[in-house]
Protein backbone atom coordinates (compact mmCIF):
# COMPACT_ATOMS: atom_id res chain seq x y z
CA UNK A 1 0.00 0.00 0.00
CA UNK A 2 1.22 3.34 -0.99
CA UNK A 3 2.56 5.83 2.17
CA UNK A 4 0.31 9.12 2.05
CA UNK A 5 1.03 12.33 2.75
CA UNK A 6 -1.04 15.14 4.49
CA UNK A 7 -0.62 16.69 0.91
CA UNK A 8 -2.69 13.86 -0.61
CA UNK A 9 -5.46 13.84 1.62
CA UNK A 10 -7.49 16.82 0.12
CA UNK A 11 -6.51 19.45 3.04
CA UNK A 12 -6.40 23.12 2.43
CA UNK A 13 -3.60 24.94 1.88
CA UNK A 14 -3.49 27.04 5.38
CA UNK A 15 -4.21 23.84 7.26
CA UNK A 16 -1.39 21.69 5.49
CA UNK A 17 0.70 24.52 6.46
CA UNK A 18 -0.09 24.71 10.35
CA UNK A 19 0.57 20.71 10.03
CA UNK A 20 4.27 20.91 8.52
CA UNK A 21 4.85 24.11 11.41
CA UNK A 22 3.76 21.54 13.96
CA UNK A 23 6.34 19.18 12.35
CA UNK A 24 4.11 16.38 11.46
CA UNK A 25 4.45 14.68 7.53
CA UNK A 26 3.08 11.44 7.81
CA UNK A 27 -0.74 10.56 8.84
CA UNK A 28 -1.48 7.60 10.79
CA UNK A 29 -3.94 4.82 9.24
CA UNK A 30 -7.05 6.44 11.07
CA UNK A 31 -5.99 10.12 9.66
CA UNK A 32 -5.00 8.35 6.16
CA UNK A 33 -8.39 7.13 5.62
CA UNK A 34 -10.87 9.17 7.28
CA UNK A 35 -9.50 12.79 6.62
CA UNK A 36 -10.44 12.27 2.27
CA UNK A 37 -13.98 10.65 2.94
CA UNK A 38 -14.93 13.98 6.46
CA UNK A 39 -13.35 16.93 3.65
CA UNK A 40 -16.01 15.59 0.89
CA UNK A 41 -18.95 15.95 3.85
CA UNK A 42 -20.33 12.20 4.00
CA UNK A 43 -20.74 10.75 7.58
CA UNK A 44 -17.76 8.84 8.56
CA UNK A 45 -18.25 5.80 11.76
CA UNK A 46 -14.56 5.56 12.86
CA UNK A 47 -12.98 2.96 14.73
CA UNK A 48 -9.84 2.89 16.13
CA UNK A 49 -7.50 1.92 19.39
CA UNK A 50 -6.89 5.09 21.75
CA UNK A 51 -3.56 6.87 21.03
CA UNK A 52 -4.15 6.71 16.83
CA UNK A 53 -4.40 9.90 16.11
CA UNK A 54 -8.22 10.13 15.97
CA UNK A 55 -8.56 13.45 17.04
CA UNK A 56 -6.71 15.49 14.02
CA UNK A 57 -8.94 13.15 11.81
CA UNK A 58 -11.74 15.21 12.52
CA UNK A 59 -10.40 18.67 13.50
CA UNK A 60 -8.03 18.59 10.11
CA UNK A 61 -11.08 18.48 7.80
CA UNK A 62 -13.39 20.14 10.01
CA UNK A 63 -11.09 23.53 9.68
CA UNK A 64 -11.03 23.15 6.39
CA UNK A 65 -14.53 23.23 5.70
CA UNK A 66 -15.32 26.25 8.12
CA UNK A 67 -13.17 28.36 5.95
CA UNK A 68 -15.74 29.64 4.70
CA UNK A 69 -18.83 31.10 6.18
CA UNK A 70 -19.29 33.06 8.86
CA UNK A 71 -20.83 32.61 12.65
CA UNK A 72 -23.97 33.98 14.08
CA UNK A 73 -24.77 34.73 17.96
CA UNK A 74 -26.12 31.90 20.05
CA UNK A 75 -25.80 29.38 16.72
CA UNK A 76 -22.30 27.77 16.32
CA UNK A 77 -21.47 26.52 13.05
CA UNK A 78 -19.82 22.84 14.76
CA UNK A 79 -20.63 20.79 17.29
CA UNK A 80 -18.03 18.21 19.27
CA UNK A 81 -19.17 16.59 22.08
CA UNK A 82 -16.75 14.87 24.49
CA UNK A 83 -17.39 12.47 27.37
CA UNK A 84 -14.84 14.40 29.95
CA UNK A 85 -13.53 17.95 30.88
CA UNK A 86 -10.13 16.73 30.11
CA UNK A 87 -10.73 15.34 26.61
CA UNK A 88 -13.16 18.05 25.91
CA UNK A 89 -10.16 21.28 26.63
CA UNK A 90 -7.00 18.82 24.84
CA UNK A 91 -9.70 18.58 21.39
CA UNK A 92 -9.92 22.68 22.11
CA UNK A 93 -6.04 22.58 22.08
CA UNK A 94 -5.89 21.06 18.90
CA UNK A 95 -8.07 23.23 16.86
CA UNK A 96 -5.88 26.11 18.50
CA UNK A 97 -2.99 24.38 16.98
CA UNK A 98 -3.65 23.19 13.58
CA UNK A 99 -6.06 26.54 13.09
CA UNK A 100 -3.04 28.70 13.70
CA UNK A 101 -3.53 29.99 9.91
CA UNK A 102 -7.37 30.81 10.59
CA UNK A 103 -9.50 33.45 12.20
CA UNK A 104 -12.16 30.54 13.30
CA UNK A 105 -13.55 31.52 17.39
CA UNK A 106 -14.09 29.05 19.52
CA UNK A 107 -16.05 28.28 22.82
CA UNK A 108 -15.41 25.47 25.77
CA UNK A 109 -18.82 24.54 27.10
CA UNK A 110 -17.58 22.16 30.39
CA UNK A 111 -18.65 22.15 33.70
CA UNK A 112 -16.53 23.62 36.70
CA UNK A 113 -15.68 26.98 34.98
CA UNK A 114 -18.07 30.29 34.69
CA UNK A 115 -21.02 30.47 32.51
CA UNK A 116 -20.84 33.96 32.31
CA UNK A 117 -17.68 33.77 30.00
CA UNK A 118 -19.37 31.07 28.35
CA UNK A 119 -22.48 32.85 27.75
CA UNK A 120 -20.12 36.50 26.43
CA UNK A 121 -18.23 33.56 23.36
CA UNK A 122 -22.01 32.40 22.74
CA UNK A 123 -23.67 35.76 22.40
CA UNK A 124 -20.74 36.80 19.72
CA UNK A 125 -20.73 33.52 17.58
CA UNK A 126 -18.67 30.99 17.33
CA UNK A 127 -17.68 28.81 14.64
CA UNK A 128 -16.59 25.77 16.75
CA UNK A 129 -18.35 24.69 19.60
CA UNK A 130 -17.01 22.32 21.87
CA UNK A 131 -18.97 20.87 24.97
CA UNK A 132 -19.70 18.03 27.44
CA UNK A 133 -23.04 17.05 27.75
CA UNK A 134 -24.31 18.17 30.67
CA UNK A 135 -23.15 21.84 30.26
CA UNK A 136 -24.21 21.77 26.78
CA UNK A 137 -28.28 21.07 27.52
CA UNK A 138 -27.82 23.64 30.28
CA UNK A 139 -27.21 26.15 28.42
CA UNK A 140 -29.47 25.64 25.97
CA UNK A 141 -32.40 25.39 28.70
CA UNK A 142 -31.33 28.43 29.42
CA UNK A 143 -32.06 30.06 26.09
CA UNK A 144 -28.30 30.62 25.88
CA UNK A 145 -28.14 28.55 22.82
CA UNK A 146 -29.73 27.84 19.47
CA UNK A 147 -28.29 24.65 17.27
CA UNK A 148 -30.41 24.98 14.09
CA UNK A 149 -27.23 26.22 12.67
CA UNK A 150 -24.58 23.09 13.00
CA UNK A 151 -23.65 22.06 9.74
CA UNK A 152 -21.24 19.39 11.12
CA UNK A 153 -21.32 17.23 14.41
CA UNK A 154 -18.36 15.44 16.12
CA UNK A 155 -19.31 12.84 18.65
CA UNK A 156 -16.09 11.36 20.29
CA UNK A 157 -15.58 8.84 22.27
CA UNK A 158 -18.80 7.33 21.76
CA UNK A 159 -17.87 4.27 23.97
CA UNK A 160 -16.94 6.21 26.87
CA UNK A 161 -19.81 8.16 26.89
CA UNK A 162 -21.90 4.66 27.01
CA UNK A 163 -20.10 4.21 30.26
CA UNK A 164 -20.95 7.76 31.86
CA UNK A 165 -24.27 7.31 31.00
CA UNK A 166 -24.41 10.00 28.61
CA UNK A 167 -26.74 8.20 25.53
CA UNK A 168 -30.01 9.65 26.70
CA UNK A 169 -28.32 13.11 26.88
CA UNK A 170 -26.80 12.16 23.07
CA UNK A 171 -30.23 11.38 21.97
CA UNK A 172 -31.96 14.52 22.76
CA UNK A 173 -29.06 16.86 21.43
CA UNK A 174 -29.05 15.01 17.86
CA UNK A 175 -33.00 15.18 17.85
CA UNK A 176 -32.36 19.21 18.63
CA UNK A 177 -29.90 19.61 15.50
CA UNK A 178 -31.14 19.97 11.63
CA UNK A 179 -31.52 15.85 9.77
CA UNK A 180 -28.68 18.19 6.86
CA UNK A 181 -25.84 18.06 8.51
CA UNK A 182 -22.76 15.53 8.65
CA UNK A 183 -21.95 13.16 11.93
CA UNK A 184 -18.38 12.22 12.50
CA UNK A 185 -18.61 9.49 15.40
CA UNK A 186 -15.43 8.11 16.48
CA UNK A 187 -15.32 4.82 19.02
CA UNK A 188 -13.10 2.27 20.69
CA UNK A 189 -15.48 -0.54 20.74
CA UNK A 190 -18.71 -1.28 19.36
CA UNK A 191 -21.21 -2.41 21.60
CA UNK A 192 -25.33 -3.10 20.86
CA UNK A 193 -26.03 0.25 22.06
CA UNK A 194 -23.18 1.97 20.61
CA UNK A 195 -24.59 0.28 17.39
CA UNK A 196 -28.20 1.72 17.51
CA UNK A 197 -27.28 4.83 17.83
CA UNK A 198 -25.46 4.78 14.82
CA UNK A 199 -28.23 3.49 12.97
CA UNK A 200 -30.13 5.96 14.14
CA UNK A 201 -28.13 9.11 13.28
CA UNK A 202 -26.13 8.48 10.62
CA UNK A 203 -26.80 8.58 6.86
CA UNK A 204 -24.76 5.83 5.01
CA UNK A 205 -21.84 6.50 6.95
CA UNK A 206 -18.26 5.06 5.33
CA UNK A 207 -17.11 2.64 8.24
CA UNK A 208 -13.49 3.31 8.77
CA UNK A 209 -11.66 0.05 11.06
CA UNK A 210 -8.08 0.65 11.38
CA UNK A 211 -7.61 -2.10 14.13
CA UNK A 212 -9.39 -4.82 15.73
CA UNK A 213 -11.87 -3.36 18.76
CA UNK A 214 -10.22 -2.83 22.19
CA UNK A 215 -6.66 -4.83 21.43
CA UNK A 216 -3.64 -3.42 22.91
CA UNK A 217 -1.10 -1.61 20.85
CA UNK A 218 1.87 -3.93 19.68
CA UNK A 219 4.20 -1.11 21.01
CA UNK A 220 3.63 -1.53 24.76
CA UNK A 221 5.30 -4.07 26.98
CA UNK A 222 2.58 -5.70 29.70
CA UNK A 223 3.39 -7.10 32.36
CA UNK A 224 1.50 -8.87 35.76
CA UNK A 225 2.99 -8.95 39.21
CA UNK A 226 0.95 -11.54 41.74
CA UNK A 227 0.05 -9.70 44.74
CA UNK A 228 -0.67 -12.76 47.36
CA UNK A 229 -0.70 -10.35 50.26
CA UNK A 230 -3.64 -8.34 49.13
CA UNK A 231 -3.71 -5.69 51.69
CA UNK A 232 -3.27 -2.30 50.44
CA UNK A 233 -0.08 -1.33 52.43
CA UNK A 234 1.56 -4.70 50.60
CA UNK A 235 0.29 -3.39 46.66
CA UNK A 236 2.18 -0.16 47.63
CA UNK A 237 5.23 -1.95 48.68
CA UNK A 238 5.40 -3.85 45.38
CA UNK A 239 4.58 -0.50 43.60
CA UNK A 240 7.57 0.87 44.66
CA UNK A 241 9.66 -1.31 43.98
CA UNK A 242 8.52 -1.46 40.51
CA UNK A 243 9.54 2.13 40.27
CA UNK A 244 12.57 1.96 41.59
CA UNK A 245 14.00 -0.72 39.41
CA UNK A 246 12.22 0.52 36.52
CA UNK A 247 13.62 3.14 34.56
CA UNK A 248 10.51 5.26 35.25
CA UNK A 249 10.88 8.74 33.36
CA UNK A 250 7.19 9.16 34.42
CA UNK A 251 4.03 7.32 35.04
CA UNK A 252 0.23 7.17 35.21
CA UNK A 253 -1.04 5.12 38.22
CA UNK A 254 -4.85 3.91 37.93
CA UNK A 255 -6.95 3.31 40.97
CA UNK A 256 -10.26 2.14 40.57
CA UNK A 257 -11.87 4.49 43.67
CA UNK A 258 -11.50 8.00 44.61
CA UNK A 259 -10.23 7.63 47.50
CA UNK A 260 -7.70 4.78 47.09
CA UNK A 261 -6.23 7.61 44.50
CA UNK A 262 -5.74 10.27 47.74
CA UNK A 263 -4.46 7.77 49.85
CA UNK A 264 -1.93 6.20 47.41
CA UNK A 265 -0.94 10.06 46.61
CA UNK A 266 0.28 10.66 50.50
CA UNK A 267 1.65 7.30 49.88
CA UNK A 268 3.95 8.02 47.46
CA UNK A 269 4.66 11.74 48.50
CA UNK A 270 5.28 10.40 51.89
CA UNK A 271 8.14 7.83 51.01
CA UNK A 272 9.72 10.66 49.00
CA UNK A 273 8.31 10.61 45.33
CA UNK A 274 7.74 13.55 42.81
CA UNK A 275 3.50 12.36 42.92
CA UNK A 276 0.08 14.70 42.00
CA UNK A 277 -3.45 12.95 41.87
CA UNK A 278 -5.94 13.10 39.51
CA UNK A 279 -9.37 12.43 40.13
CA UNK A 280 -13.27 13.69 39.74
CA UNK A 281 -14.11 15.40 43.50
CA UNK A 282 -11.01 17.79 42.45
CA UNK A 283 -12.34 21.04 40.89
CA UNK A 284 -11.11 22.64 37.03
CA UNK A 285 -8.57 24.17 38.34
CA UNK A 286 -6.66 22.02 40.31
CA UNK A 287 -7.40 19.20 37.21
CA UNK A 288 -5.98 21.22 34.62
CA UNK A 289 -3.27 22.39 36.76
CA UNK A 290 -1.89 18.50 37.67
CA UNK A 291 -2.51 17.82 33.99
CA UNK A 292 -0.10 20.71 32.71
CA UNK A 293 2.58 20.15 35.64
CA UNK A 294 2.66 16.21 34.27
CA UNK A 295 2.71 17.38 30.84
CA UNK A 296 5.62 19.88 31.53
CA UNK A 297 7.36 17.23 33.56
CA UNK A 298 7.02 19.23 36.86
CA UNK A 299 5.77 15.96 38.10
CA UNK A 300 6.81 12.38 37.77
CA UNK A 301 3.80 9.99 38.91
CA UNK A 302 0.26 11.07 38.50
CA UNK A 303 -2.38 8.57 40.80
CA UNK A 304 -5.54 9.14 38.77
CA UNK A 305 -8.74 7.20 38.49
CA UNK A 306 -10.31 6.44 35.07
CA UNK A 307 -11.32 9.99 34.78
CA UNK A 308 -7.30 9.74 33.13
CA UNK A 309 -8.03 6.48 30.93
CA UNK A 310 -9.70 7.95 27.85
CA UNK A 311 -8.93 10.49 24.84
CA UNK A 312 -5.87 12.20 27.23
CA UNK A 313 -3.43 12.97 25.08
CA UNK A 314 0.24 12.87 26.81
CA UNK A 315 2.57 12.10 24.28
CA UNK A 316 5.32 10.80 26.30
CA UNK A 317 4.52 8.65 28.87
CA UNK A 318 6.91 5.85 29.62
CA UNK A 319 4.90 3.44 31.81
CA UNK A 320 1.77 3.12 33.43
CA UNK A 321 0.44 1.28 36.68
CA UNK A 322 -2.41 -0.61 37.53
CA UNK A 323 -2.37 -0.36 41.44
CA UNK A 324 -6.05 -2.09 40.59
CA UNK A 325 -7.10 -3.77 38.11
CA UNK A 326 -9.83 -2.50 36.14
CA UNK A 327 -13.32 -4.15 36.86
CA UNK A 328 -14.71 -3.62 33.33
CA UNK A 329 -11.78 -5.42 30.65
CA UNK A 330 -12.13 -2.72 28.30
CA UNK A 331 -11.07 -0.05 30.69
CA UNK A 332 -7.38 -1.98 31.03
CA UNK A 333 -7.19 -1.27 26.93
CA UNK A 334 -7.45 2.28 27.41
CA UNK A 335 -5.82 2.98 30.75
CA UNK A 336 -2.32 0.81 29.31
CA UNK A 337 -3.20 3.36 25.99
CA UNK A 338 -1.67 6.08 27.88
CA UNK A 339 1.91 5.14 27.27
CA UNK A 340 3.13 3.20 23.85
CA UNK A 341 1.15 6.55 21.71
CA UNK A 342 1.99 7.22 18.28
CA UNK A 343 4.70 4.47 18.05
CA UNK A 344 6.60 4.87 20.84
CA UNK A 345 7.29 2.26 22.81
CA UNK A 346 5.55 1.82 26.27
CA UNK A 347 5.00 -0.04 29.58
CA UNK A 348 2.73 -1.31 31.56
CA UNK A 349 2.61 -3.41 34.95
CA UNK A 350 -0.52 -4.50 36.82
CA UNK A 351 -0.66 -5.61 40.18
CA UNK A 352 -2.70 -8.75 40.71
CA UNK A 353 -4.61 -9.95 44.02
CA UNK A 354 -6.31 -13.55 44.47
CA UNK A 355 -9.43 -11.82 44.23
CA UNK A 356 -8.35 -10.12 40.73
CA UNK A 357 -7.59 -13.67 38.89
CA UNK A 358 -11.48 -13.45 37.65
CA UNK A 359 -11.20 -10.24 35.85
CA UNK A 360 -7.54 -10.74 34.67
CA UNK A 361 -9.15 -13.90 32.69
CA UNK A 362 -11.47 -11.64 31.22
CA UNK A 363 -8.96 -9.21 30.49
CA UNK A 364 -7.21 -12.65 28.20
CA UNK A 365 -10.05 -12.91 26.53
CA UNK A 366 -10.56 -9.35 25.27
CA UNK A 367 -7.03 -8.97 24.04
CA UNK A 368 -6.29 -12.29 22.62
CA UNK A 369 -3.16 -12.23 25.03
CA UNK A 370 -1.90 -14.99 27.96
CA UNK A 371 -0.13 -12.91 30.74
CA UNK A 372 3.16 -12.64 31.54
CA UNK A 373 4.19 -12.51 35.21
CA UNK A 374 6.91 -10.89 36.98
CA UNK A 375 8.01 -12.79 39.69
CA UNK A 376 6.37 -15.81 41.34
CA UNK A 377 2.56 -16.40 39.38
CA UNK A 378 -0.58 -17.71 40.70
CA UNK A 379 -0.35 -21.45 41.87
CA UNK A 380 -3.26 -23.69 40.43
CA UNK A 381 -4.88 -23.55 43.53
CA UNK A 382 -5.23 -19.47 43.05
CA UNK A 383 -6.32 -19.92 39.20
CA UNK A 384 -9.20 -23.01 40.86
CA UNK A 385 -10.51 -20.63 43.70
CA UNK A 386 -10.80 -17.09 41.86
CA UNK A 387 -13.86 -15.58 41.87
CA UNK A 388 -14.89 -17.61 45.08
CA UNK A 389 -13.39 -15.40 47.60
CA UNK A 390 -15.35 -12.34 49.27
CA UNK A 391 -14.83 -8.81 47.09
CA UNK A 392 -13.65 -5.81 49.06
CA UNK A 393 -10.24 -4.34 50.00
CA UNK A 394 -7.55 -6.48 52.04
CA UNK A 395 -8.92 -9.53 50.80
CA UNK A 396 -6.38 -12.29 51.41
CA UNK A 397 -5.64 -15.18 49.34
CA UNK A 398 -5.61 -19.07 49.69
CA UNK A 399 -2.23 -19.03 51.63
CA UNK A 400 -3.62 -17.00 54.64
CA UNK A 401 -5.29 -18.74 56.56
CA UNK A 402 -5.52 -16.00 59.43
CA UNK A 403 -8.23 -13.13 59.39
CA UNK A 404 -6.23 -11.17 61.67
CA UNK A 405 -4.92 -7.35 61.64
CA UNK A 406 -1.45 -6.79 61.28
CA UNK A 407 0.61 -4.73 63.48
CA UNK A 408 4.37 -3.09 63.36
CA UNK A 409 6.43 -4.16 66.08
CA UNK A 410 9.00 -1.88 67.51
CA UNK A 411 12.00 -3.27 65.17
CA UNK A 412 9.66 -2.61 61.99
CA UNK A 413 8.30 -6.05 61.17
CA UNK A 414 4.99 -6.33 60.86
CA UNK A 415 3.08 -9.50 62.51
CA UNK A 416 -0.66 -10.75 63.13
CA UNK A 417 -1.70 -9.38 66.19
CA UNK A 418 -3.57 -11.68 68.51
CA UNK A 419 -6.67 -12.18 68.96
CA UNK A 420 -8.79 -10.11 72.04
CA UNK A 421 -8.70 -13.31 74.04
CA UNK A 422 -5.25 -13.96 73.90
CA UNK A 423 -3.59 -10.30 74.41
CA UNK A 424 -4.90 -10.59 78.14
CA UNK A 425 -3.49 -14.11 78.72
CA UNK A 426 -4.40 -15.84 81.78
CA UNK A 427 -5.84 -12.69 83.34
CA UNK A 428 -9.07 -12.63 81.73
CA UNK A 429 -9.36 -16.17 82.75
CA UNK A 430 -8.56 -15.04 86.72
CA UNK A 431 -11.38 -13.09 86.20
CA UNK A 432 -14.33 -14.98 85.36
CA UNK A 433 -16.35 -16.08 88.72
CA UNK A 434 -16.49 -19.84 89.38
CA UNK A 435 -19.80 -21.16 88.32
CA UNK A 436 -20.89 -21.47 91.86
CA UNK A 437 -21.17 -17.75 92.04
CA UNK A 438 -22.70 -17.38 88.49
CA UNK A 439 -25.33 -19.87 90.23
CA UNK A 440 -25.97 -17.94 93.01
CA UNK A 441 -26.16 -14.55 91.09
CA UNK A 442 -29.06 -15.99 88.92
CA UNK A 443 -30.90 -17.90 91.68
CA UNK A 444 -30.85 -14.46 93.77
CA UNK A 445 -31.84 -12.33 90.56
CA UNK A 446 -34.72 -14.88 90.12
CA UNK A 447 -35.75 -14.61 93.58
CA UNK A 448 -36.38 -11.05 93.58
CA UNK A 449 -38.29 -11.03 90.37
CA UNK A 450 -40.62 -13.69 91.68
CA UNK A 451 -40.74 -11.46 95.08
CA UNK A 452 -41.93 -8.71 93.34
CA UNK A 453 -44.78 -10.43 90.98
CA UNK A 454 -46.28 -11.61 94.08
CA UNK A 455 -46.36 -8.11 95.74
CA UNK A 456 -47.96 -6.99 92.56
CA UNK A 457 -50.48 -9.61 92.36
CA UNK A 458 -51.58 -9.28 95.94
CA UNK A 459 -52.15 -5.24 95.79
CA UNK A 460 -53.89 -6.05 92.32
CA UNK A 461 -56.43 -8.47 94.58
CA UNK A 462 -56.76 -5.55 97.44
CA UNK A 463 -58.16 -3.44 95.12
CA UNK A 464 -60.32 -5.40 92.94
CA UNK A 465 -61.48 -6.63 96.52
CA UNK A 466 -62.39 -2.93 97.83
CA UNK A 467 -64.45 -2.55 94.17
CA UNK A 468 -66.30 -4.93 94.67
CA UNK A 469 -67.91 -4.29 97.98
CA UNK A 470 -68.30 -0.61 96.77
CA UNK A 471 -70.92 -1.50 94.49
CA UNK A 472 -72.50 -4.35 96.11
CA UNK A 473 -76.05 -1.71 95.99
CA UNK A 474 -77.51 -0.61 93.21
CA UNK A 475 -77.54 3.47 92.80
CA UNK A 476 -78.67 5.73 90.17
CA UNK A 477 -75.99 6.31 87.26
CA UNK A 478 -74.22 9.41 86.44
CA UNK A 479 -75.65 10.61 82.78
CA UNK A 480 -72.66 11.96 82.04
CA UNK A 481 -69.94 9.21 83.06
CA UNK A 482 -72.24 6.16 83.13
CA UNK A 483 -70.43 5.40 86.64
CA UNK A 484 -72.43 4.70 89.60
CA UNK A 485 -73.67 7.72 91.86
CA UNK A 486 -71.39 8.54 95.41
CA UNK A 487 -74.11 8.08 97.77
CA UNK A 488 -73.20 8.67 101.32
CA UNK A 489 -71.17 6.31 103.50
CA UNK A 490 -69.22 5.24 100.40
CA UNK A 491 -65.85 4.50 100.86
CA UNK A 492 -63.53 7.41 100.86
CA UNK A 493 -61.66 5.85 98.04
CA UNK A 494 -64.61 5.06 95.45
CA UNK A 495 -65.57 8.78 96.23
CA UNK A 496 -62.22 9.91 94.78
CA UNK A 497 -62.20 7.30 91.95
CA UNK A 498 -65.83 8.50 90.59
CA UNK A 499 -64.62 12.19 90.84
CA UNK A 500 -61.67 11.79 89.40
CA UNK A 501 -63.71 9.85 86.17
CA UNK A 502 -65.96 12.78 85.85
CA UNK A 503 -62.94 15.08 86.13
CA UNK A 504 -61.49 13.35 83.09
CA UNK A 505 -64.64 13.06 81.27
CA UNK A 506 -65.48 16.72 81.67
CA UNK A 507 -64.23 19.25 78.67
CA UNK A 508 -61.52 21.55 79.71
CA UNK A 509 -62.43 25.03 80.95
CA UNK A 510 -61.11 28.29 79.46
CA UNK A 511 -57.83 29.28 81.09
CA UNK A 512 -57.61 25.31 82.45
CA UNK A 513 -53.84 24.23 82.20
CA UNK A 514 -55.16 20.83 80.96
CA UNK A 515 -55.40 19.71 77.19
CA UNK A 516 -58.35 17.33 77.16
CA UNK A 517 -58.51 15.65 73.86
CA UNK A 518 -55.99 17.80 72.34
CA UNK A 519 -53.12 15.69 75.00
CA UNK A 520 -51.98 14.04 71.56
CA UNK A 521 -51.47 17.58 69.64
CA UNK A 522 -47.74 18.01 68.71
CA UNK A 523 -46.49 20.93 70.37
CA UNK A 524 -45.61 23.40 67.45
CA UNK A 525 -49.58 22.96 66.62
CA UNK A 526 -50.71 23.97 70.02
CA UNK A 527 -51.90 27.44 70.39
CA UNK A 528 -49.89 29.04 73.71
CA UNK A 529 -52.00 29.36 76.96
CA UNK A 530 -52.61 33.21 77.98
CA UNK A 531 -51.52 34.43 81.27
CA UNK A 532 -55.12 35.02 83.17
CA UNK A 533 -55.71 39.09 84.07
CA UNK A 534 -56.20 39.61 87.52
CA UNK A 535 -58.50 42.73 88.49
CA UNK A 536 -56.25 45.56 89.78
CA UNK A 537 -52.75 44.19 87.97
CA UNK A 538 -51.01 45.82 84.58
Amino acid sequence: METKTFADLGLSPKVQAAIAAVGYTTPTPIQAAAIPVAVTGRDVLGIAQTGTGKTASFVLPMITRLESGRARARMPRSLILAPTRELAAQVAQSFEKYGVNHKLTLALLIGGVSMDDQIRKLDRGVDVLIATPGRLLDHFGRGKLMLMGVEILVIDEADRMLDMGFIPDIEKICKLLPARRQTLFFSATMPPEITRLVNQFLKDPVRIEVAKPATTAKTITQRFVFCRNGEDWAKREVLRDLIRTGNVKNAIIFCNRKRDVAVLYKSLTKHGFNAGALHGDMDQASRTETLDKFRNGEIMLLAASDVAARGLDIPDVSHVFNFDLPWAAEDYVHRIGRTGRAGREGYAASLVTADDLKLLTEIEKLTGEKAIWLGEPPTEEDLASAGKRRRGRGGRGPSEKSSQPVVRTSGGERREAPRAGERQGQRHRAQKPPRSEVRTSEFTAESRREGLKDRTRKRDNEQRGARQKSTQAPHAADAWTDMPASPAGRPEEARDTAKEARRRAQPPHKGDDRLGFAENVPAFMRRPSRPLKVPGRG
